[in-house]
């Protein structure tokens, strides 16, 4: 990758590979990394932490974001968007737009920016159903002072053009220090959609950037050019996992096919290859695509998981409460399942971790400013837990 070969090759010459790995079973792919810690980082020292139960009873929790008072807003794929306490669930908030809940959509991510105690704004991203089918949308609102009601609802993007398919939709959204919205999508996962990630007339199986209302940012890649607007990158396939680390820098992680799961740091009109070039293999052991890893003018992942964590929220450590985890990047696992640490050093992976294999399927990850952290359990009847270093 032409932002990371510098640090890269500066890691290259370290001792790495006589170093244990994590333990994660045969690969299904028999392609080499393209540099050496590209994969099956070495395994970092055992974390000890203790996790407890902090609110159970949710159906599919998906997102989950911080409130200023302590409290959090909850979706569950199902459709519905709660206020949480420590003590409570809140009722399902009223005035939100129809999801279609086939599958793999419903109610998905969801978040707020800096100035929500000022102006109640809540932003969510879902599966909208249209005419043709469905697509990724993403919707800002004003939330009730009793945290009860939701109004001024406008979509703020739509994915286009509708999908018959009703998988595979991406769908986080953060904001970035240029304090534009960054909304995932994915590519609907059947053969004839995949191939759209690569068409820059569709934002299928892209990230793409907008203002916090919707406008398009004259800055973005394709603007005036051949390509929607809206686009940041493209060449992805399910991205599901999104967090700006301290330095401003966007990162994003999605599902690979059998194999092949990504971290990528999408830049601005990059394409990261997919369904051209995969870590991975198709679910039947064939080749993606062109059958290679890389190829010229496609970006190279930070790192990838041969077989799949099969990644979906993420964010980076604070350091705080015990933990000496300070700018380790913290993902959830839906299979097989807990949460994986990875440590950086200069934009690339230098070890790796396995934490809290029997927790579940973890479907978003959230760190508070007292170090601690919230793994969403996703399951029908699923809740949150709270992860912290021993007393």
């Amino acid at each position: 990758m032409r932002f990371l070969m510098t640090s890269t090759f500066a890691l290259l010459g370290l001792p790495l590979a006589g170093l244990a790995q994590v333990e994660q079973g045969p690969a299904n792919a028999d392609f080499q990394p393209a540099f050496e810690t590209q994969t099956r980082a070495p395994a970092l020292e055992a974390t000890e932490v203790q996790s407890d139960r902090f609110i159970w009873g949710l159906n599919r929790p998906w997102g989950i974001a911080v409130l200023p008072d302590g409290d959090f807003l909850v979706t569950e794929r199902p459709g519905t968007l709660r206020v949480v306490t420590p003590d409570a669930l809140g009722e399902p908030i009223g005035g939100l737009p129809e999801v279609d809940p086939r599958e793999q959509g419903g109610m998905l991510d969801v978040a707020v920016r800096e100035d929500f105690a000022e102006t109640r704004r809540v932003w969510w991203t879902y599966a909208k159903p249209v005419d043709g089918g469905v697509a990724t949308a993403a919707a800002t609102g004003v939330l009730s002072a009793d945290g009860t009601q939701m109004s001024e609802v406008q979509d703020i993007f739509v994915q286009s053009p509708p999908s018959q398919n009703p998988m595979h939709y991406g769908s986080r959204i953060v904001f970035g220090d240029d304090g534009m919205a960054y909304i995932t999508t994915g590519e609907h996962f059947s053969f004839a959609d995949r191939e759209l990630a690569q068409d820059l007339d569709t934002t299928y199986g892209k990230v793409v950037r907008v203002s916090p209302m919707g406008k398009v940012p004259q800055d973005n890649p394709f603007v005036g050019q051949d390509g929607m607007d809206e686009i940041w990158s493209y060449g992805h396939r399910n991205v599901q996992g999104a967090a700006v680390a301290e330095d401003g820098t966007l990162w994003t992680i999605e599902h690979g096919p059998k194999g092949g799961d990504e971290l990528n740091r999408p830049v601005p009109g990059a394409n990261f290859g997919w369904p051209v070039i995969s870590y991975g293999v198709t679910y039947q052991d064939q080749p993606i695509g062109s059958g290679d890893a890389v190829r010229d003018g496609m970006e190279q992942p930070v790192y990838y998981w041969d077989p799949v964590i099969a990644p979906a929220g993420m964010a980076f450590h604070n350091g705080a409460g015990g933990f000496d985890w300070a700018g380790d990047l913290l993902i959830g696992s839906l299979y097989p399942g807990g949460l994986v640490r990875l440590t950086l050093e200069g934009g690339v992976v230098t070890g790796e971790e396995r934490l809290l294999p029997d927790a579940g399927r973890v479907r978003d990850v959230e760190v508070l400013e007292d170090g601690s952290v919230l793994l969403l359990i996703d399951d029908p009847e699923g809740g949150i837990l709270r992860v912290t270093a021993p007393d």
